[in-house]
Order: structure tokens, then C-alpha cells, then sequence
């Protein structure tokens, strides 16, 4: 028998990026009014489980003035109003991610809004090619967003991807200005704007239910030091949900491990992050080529 031909890096991006768009798409069509945000939860995760993928971050589903970094808390029994939602989904295939999103206007009066973040994301991935600069693409959204009437946000940003690294520390921009880099053939770039009748400017709330490896560690607290293997183990540098640790430590003593784990810089927090009117948000994972870019989530 022949030797199985092993997949390239550019194959595995791409398989993982049709599980997220797969499971992005089953999430949406169950986010109605009346609907429990964590049955959504549950069936995006079940999706990317049945498709041979694991879970590059928790679902994200923030609603209206949430930007990002929602996740449903467990036993969450919040249900969908007429909201303005972000579903943002991530898969990986042995580290290699696929990352998405896309707004659900159950309301149906925010379309221009909707339509504004779709419309940056299209313009942008237009112009992606090697040795385009980075924030020339954050003012072809910045542009995109303000010419339809709105604001781009512009602490949030697009993202490189490195095999088992979601943010490798170089940005995409939602505006004209920031750290300069220029994109490269080869390069999986997560593009994300976010459009807001807002300030334009997210901030930071009191609840965190998302966290990440940061720098590994030895701890005191016991719970602490059985928490840490367990992700270590299981998601190493990716990012997690408190909900998903319950079989790890449980209640106060949970609550106890994380904030010494933060404290000490071992893990750390990503708080749900917010303006002070409706976001929406579009984001479609894509590789740069010698021409131009493939989109990996479709």
C-alpha cells in the first residue's frame, strides 16, 4: 500500500476553514427570538465536533453594544431578543485555525449597519496582495465603514495566524493608522471589521468568562495547579471558556484557581468588550497567494 500523501499546511488551513464556515452557518440559523444563547452555543461546538475539528476559541455571541469576547457562562439560560448578534467561530485541525463571523439582524431594522462591516470586509480582501501595507488596508475599511454612515471601531482589529497561535501579534487595522507591517504571500490573515453606531471605541466589562495560556508556571494553589495541566494538556496556547473546565474544579474553587492563575500571569483574561450603542461585525479567514488571497472559510 502506498504511503498516505500527508496534507500541506495551505490544505489544512483550508479544511479547517470550511469547518468554521460550517459551523459559523449552522449558528446562524438558529439565532432567533426566544432562542437560548447556549443551545446555539452547544450546536456550533457539536457541528465543529461531528466535522473532525476541535475549538479554536469559545463561541463568541455578543449582543448589541457587546462587541466581542461573549461567551456563554455555564448554565447561561439567556435568550435572543430583538438583538443585533455577533457570531464569531473558530475551528482548528492540528492547530491549524479557521476563523469567522458574521452579524444576525433579528430585528431586521440594522441592515445598513450589517451591510457596512460586510461591505469593509469585501473591500478589504480586494486588496489584499503581498506587499500591500497592512494599514492601507485598515483605511480601505476605515473608509468603507465612515461612507456608509457609521464608525469603525477602532480598538479592534484583524489578525495573522500561525499554526496553534490565533493572534501572532501582527494586526489588521480597522483604521488608517497602527503598528505598519507589510502582508506577504503566504500569510493567513483573519480579517474582521467592525461597524458601530457608537463611539467607535470598545471598552472593557466586568465579566470574563474567556481565557488563554500565557506563560506556563509553577502555582501554589492546588485546583490551580490541576486546572493549569488540564489546559496545558488540552488547548496549550489557544483560547477557552471557564464553562469548559467544569469537570476540572468547580464553583468557588474554580473561581479561586483562575484569579490566582491571572494574577500571576500564567493565564490570561479576555473580558467582554463593548461600546455604547449596536456593533456589527464580518470576518472571513483567507491565505495570501502570489495575486491576490483565497478566502479558507467558505
Amino acid at each position: 500500500m502506498p504511503d498516505k500523501k500527508e496534507k500541506t499546511e495551505e490544505e489544512q488551513f483550508h479544511e479547517a476553514g470550511k469547518i468554521s464556515y460550517s459551523a459559523l452557518q449552522t449558528g446562524a440559523k438558529k439565532i432567533k427570538k426566544g432562542a437560548r444563547l447556549l443551545d446555539v452555543t452547544k450546536a456550533v461546538e457539536k457541528k465543529i465536533k461531528d466535522l473532525g475539528g476541535e475549538m479554536a476559541f469559545p463561541v463568541n455571541i455578543s449582543q448589541n453594544e457587546r462587541a466581542a469576547h461573549y461567551t456563554c457562562p455555564a448554565g447561561d439560560e439567556t435568550v435572543f431578543g430583538l438583538d443585533l448578534v455577533k457570531l464569531d467561530v473558530g475551528a482548528h485541525i492540528d492547530g491549524y485555525i479557521g476563523d469567522n463571523a458574521l452579524t444576525v439582524d433579528i430585528s431586521g431594522k440594522n441592515t445598513k449597519l450589517v451591510k457596512a462591516s460586510e461591505d469593509a470586509l469585501k473591500n478589504a480582501v480586494n486588496a489584499i496582495a503581498p506587499g500591500v501595507k497592512n494599514i492601507e488596508i485598515g483605511t480601505i475599511i476605515q473608509e468603507t465603514i465612515e461612507k456608509a454612515g457609521f464608525k469603525p471601531v477602532e480598538n479592534l482589529c484583524g489578525h495573522v495566524i500561525q499554526q496553534n497561535l490565533l493572534h501572532t501579534g501582527l494586526s489588521i487595522p480597522n483604521m488608517s493608522f497602527g503598528s505598519e507591517f507589510e502582508i506577504e504571500e503566504g500569510m493567513i490573515i483573519a480579517i474582521e471589521p467592525f461597524a458601530t453606531l457608537g463611539r467607535g471605541h470598545v471598552t472593557e466589562d466586568r465579566q470574563v468568562e474567556i481565557f488563554s495560556l500565557e506563560k506556563p508556571m509553577p502555582v501554589r494553589n492546588a485546583e490551580a495547579r490541576k486546572v493549569l495541566a488540564f489546559v496545558m494538556e488540552n488547548y496549550q496556547f489557544l483560547p477557552f471558556a471557564e464553562r469548559w473546565l467544569e469537570n476540572v474544579a468547580s464553583g468557588f474553587k474554580l473561581k479561586v484557581a483562575l484569579k490566582e492563575l491571572v494574577t500571576r500571569g500564567v493565564f490570561a483574561s479576555y473580558p467582554v468588550l463593548k461600546d455604547i450603542d449596536l456593533v456589527s461585525q464580518t470576518e472571513w479567514t483567507i491565505i495570501v497567494t502570489k495575486d491576490g488571497c483565497e478566502r479558507t472559510t467558505k
